[in-house]
C-alpha cells in the first residue's frame, strides 16, 4: 500500500484558468490579483491563509 504525502497547504492553487471576475478575483484559483502578485514574497503561512481565503471565496462563488 503506497501513502502519500499530505498536499503542501502553501502550495500554489493555480490550476491555469487565469481569468479575473469584475471584483478582481481569479475565477480559476479564487485569489485577488493583489494576492497573485504578492506570491512570490508570502511566506508559507501567509500563503496558506491566502489558499484558506480563495477556497473560501469559490466555495461562496459557487453558492450563487
Amino acid at each position: 500500500m503506497h501513502e502519500f504525502p499530505e498536499p503542501d497547504p502553501s502550495a500554489s492553487p493555480c490550476i491555469k484558468v487565469c481569468v479575473l471576475d469584475s471584483e478582481q478575483m481569479c475565477i480559476g484559483c479564487g485569489r485577488l490579483l493583489q494576492e497573485i502578485a504578492d506570491w512570490s514574497q508570502m511566506s508559507p503561512a501567509e500563503r496558506a491563509a491566502v489558499n484558506d481565503r480563495a477556497a473560501a471565496r469559490l466555495r461562496s462563488r459557487e453558492r450563487r
